[in-house]
């Protein structure tokens, strides 16, 4: 949901107009259209760049993981999810909001790591990597703003 879904929905919810403060939100959003345009794209025409690069990172500072066991559906598998995860920074920089993250990526993803006996200090550095990766594609205030969006993840596996 995007800020601007999430505006009109609460001051419909109390059928009431936004509110000024509201508006200034709304105002802000627009302002930062041109550069969320700007990040989702770079992430979504670098997306396996920066998944295996990322992921060359991360075998480098955790070799002994599923992911680099010499299995190849299971490296597949790891690589499609952190894609994946890079889709759904890049949803929520379009919409301005976690929630893409929080509805769609972050609700039970505990559960199915441990399930998968996949350490989750391992996806933490590997989103860890991805980001790495993802900013080094960036400007200085491109990467701040993308930022916040992979603390999120890795917030949401500790």
């Amino acid at each position: 949901m995007s800020i601007v879904t999430e505006l009109i929905l609460n001051a419909d919810s109390e059928s009431r107009y936004p509110a000024p403060k509201e508006i200034q939100v709304y105002q802000n959003f627009v302002k930062t259209g041109e550069q969320r345009i700007r990040i989702a794209k770079i992430l979504a025409e670098n997306e396996q760049r920066i998944v295996q690069n990322g992921s060359a990172r991360f075998w480098e500072r955790v070799p002994n993981t599923p992911s680099n066991s010499g299995n190849e559906r299971k490296t597949a598998s790891c690589q499609r999810d952190q894609g994946w995860y890079i889709r759904l920074i890049a949803y929520s920089v379009l919409a301005g909001s976690e929630k893409p993250l929080e509805e769609i990526g972050t609700i039970g993803i505990k559960e199915m790591y441990n399930n998968l006996e996949i350490p989750l200090r391992n996806i933490v550095e590997c989103m860890r990597c991805l980001k790495e990766e993802a900013l080094s594609l960036m400007s200085e205030e491109d990467a701040l703003e993308v930022s916040a969006y992979f603390d999120y993840v890795m917030r949401s596996l500790s």
